[in-house]
This record gives C-alpha cells, structure tokens and sequence, in this order.
C-alpha cells in the first residue's frame, strides 16, 4: 500500500540502512516500479569531534546495510558526497541560529535544501522519475494542488518537518509509507527476514552530533568562526541575578532541566538576549504566548493566504497543536493569533499550519509576544528579542 498511486515509472529511493527507507525501497520494487537507491553521506563523523562509536544514518556500517539490501533486490546503488554542501546550508544555519538566540530545526533545512533538492538534481541524472523517502505522511492532490498530510501513525507522523516542500518537488514525491504504522513496517520486514533491521536501534539525535553533546559542538564550531561562548548573567523575570549561565547558546526557549540552580519550584526559560549574554527564568506562566510572527511561510494547500483563517498550528515536533488564526501582513509574514494558551514557543522553530490531517503551510517562527513580555519585565531599556 502506498500513499497514492501513480502509474509504474523509474524511482530514486534514499536509503539510510534504516528499516524504513529499507521497506520503502522492497515495497516499491515489489509494485513494478524501477529503484535506484542512494545513500546521502552528510557529515564527517571524525571531524565533528564526537566520542564513541559511530552511528547514524551516516556510518560506514549504514551504508554498507543499504547497498547489501541493494545488492539483494538487484537494485542499482550509489553514494552521494553532500558534506560540503551539508556543512554551508544546515551545520552553518544551526551555529548561527544559535549563536543568535534561536532555536534552530535542522531537519527542515536539510529535507528543503538537501534531501530533495540534491536527490531530485540526481534524479535527473538517473533519468529518474520520481524521488520516494521513507517519511510517514501521506500526499494527495487537490484542485491541481499536492497537498501532505499526516501519517496514519500519529506517534510516527513527519508531515511537520516536510512544510518546505514546493509543489514542484511534490509532484515528483512518493512517501510510501504514509498510509502504514511503523508496527506494520516492522512485521514486513519480519516477513521478510530482516531481523536485524527490525532489531536495530533508532537514533533521535542530530545527526551531526552522534554523541547528543550540542554543548560541546557549538563551542568548537563557534571557536572555529573566532566566537567565544562564555558565562553570563542568569535572572529571573524580576531582574535580580541570581547566578551564571556557561553561556547563552546553550539554551532554549521553554527548557526546564540544566539550568544550574534549583529554587524549590519548576523554572523555565522565558527570555535570551544574546547581545547581553543574558538569559531569564521564570515560571511556566511568563511562557504562555499569545501570538507570533511566521516568516519564509510555504504555503501547500493553497497558493496564498488571501485572509484570515483558522488552523491548528504546531509550534514543535512533538507539539500536539493549538487553535490559532493566522492573518497574512507585509513582507509575506504571517501574524497568527492564538485562541487557546501555548507555551514555550522558542523563534526559530517552524510553525506549521493544518486544517484537520492537511498541512496548509509552514514557516519559520521569529517574533513572539511572550518575548515582548518578558522583556518587559526583566531587561529594562533593552529592544525586543527578533529573529532575522
């Protein structure tokens, strides 16, 4: 089953070694189409100065499990060096974001400007009519649109961080497993042998950082760019210090844990100012946001917003979603209004827009009222925290 049919022609399948982009591949090549699989190597594992061994969608051992499989269905395999393009585009935009107060998500970067793109200038190569990944959601064409939707399996689900995807890419797009749960994928594979794949441990971290050791990673990469991260001033919201952080990038929007004090109730952070290298606490209700402002929106399920609209709309990953309205303003920016309480919304994150299971577009988060309160509050005679 896959999430729309379409008539058999020549596909390039991203594979990872992973049991999905795995059953991607064996499924496509069981319904008739001609597979050509591809492995992305993206990051050098020794230069990101990680310890431990080494994982991931990037590891020798992941890329020899895709072309064994490869070798298996005879299908053609290859190998695509896009480390330097990886390093300009994602590794550079999350120093950076960081290194500003935001709270990147490298995951939409690279599947906008890196998997697709990339794999879909391949594809031409290849003579290749489509490109199919293993990403859970589905996709369907309405009134001359290709719309995504969610996944069938909600836990699973990976529409969020497909928002960046043009209708031209998506009209060369097929996401096979949008309609299955990844319990369904697991007793395929099963079925098939492959034991090991189902056996074989799922990785949540950034890629390019195998150890989880963020921390660490911006401080090499800054030191690289001649920035030091070094302490500052924590407070809360009231404006009184009440010790040093070990430096501002190391923290986010909305983060409880590892904030190096304990005052005998549950405090967030609600404010970053890097221009001062301060960063504010306070409890979960100077959080709450109101509204914000969503720039770099791609819109999917129409082609402009022509007026308000409700949607729900996702601050996050794991973010079940909030009744807002979104209103179109200068620029391309959109001003969404939230019509219940959320909290924790961090700029930089994505904001992603749907009307039921339809993604209606995305956009990258950059202005909040939550920040204007707090800045109120805590940072006297200091302007507004914006994204750029």
């Amino acid at each position: 089953m896959i999430s729309h049919m379409r008539n058999k022609g020549r596909v390039l399948v991203a594979m990872s070694g992973g049991i999905d982009s795995t059953m991607t591949a064996v499924m496509l090549k069981e319904q008739g189409y001609d597979v050509v699989g591809i492995t992305m190597k993206t990051w050098d594992y020794e230069s990101s100065g990680a310890t431990g061994k080494e994982t991931g969608c990037c590891s020798l051992d992941s890329i020899n499990d895709a072309r064994t499989i490869a070798v298996e269905y005879d299908i053609p395999h290859y190998v695509l060096d896009l480390r330097a393009e990886f390093g300009d585009k994602i590794i550079r935009n999350f120093v950076s974001e960081y290194l500003s107060g935001r709270t990147p998500n490298p995951c939409v970067l690279c599947n906008t400007f890196i998997k697709w793109e990339a794999l879909l200038d391949k594809a031409d190569k290849l003579n290749c009519d489509y490109l199919a990944t293993g990403h859970y959601a589905h996709l369907k064409q309405e009134n001359g649109r290709w719309v995504i939707y969610k996944g069938r399996d909600s836990k699973k689900d990976q529409s969020y961080v497909l928002w960046g995807l043009t209708q031209d890419v998506l009209a060369r797009t097929l996401l096979p497993l949008g309609g299955l749960t990844k319990a369904e994928i697991r007793r395929m594979a099963l079925q098939r042998g492959y034991h090991q794949l189902v056996r074989k441990s799922e990785s949540y971290e950034i890629c390019f950082i195998p150890d989880n050791d963020y921390r660490a990673f911006l401080r090499r990469q800054a030191e690289k760019l001649g920035k030091y991260i070094g302490p500052g001033p924590l407070k809360l919201i009231s404006g009184e210090v009440i010790g040093q952080h070990p430096g501002y990038p190391f923290f986010t929007i909305g983060q409880r844990k590892n904030l190096g004090v304990a005052l005998g109730k549950p405090m967030y952070v609600v404010h970053i100012d890097p221009v001062k290298n301060e960063v504010v606490i306070g409890p979960r209700e100077a959080l709450r946001c109101r509204a914000m402002t969503v720039t770099g929106v791609n819109w999917i399920r129409y082609d402009h917003l022509d007026g308000p609209r409700d949607v729900i709309t996702k601050v996050r990953y794991k973010h079940e979603g909030a009744r807002a309205r979104i209103r179109p303003a200068d620029d391309g920016r959109v001003e969404v209004e939230f019509l219940e309480p959320v909290y924790g919304v961090a700029p930089g994150q994505s904001a992603v827009f749907y009307e039921g299971d339809a993604v209606v577009g995305g956009g990258i988060i950059t202005q909040t009222q939550s920040a204007h309160e707090v800045q109120n509050m805590a940072v006297a005679g200091a302007g507004p925290h914006r994204g750029v």
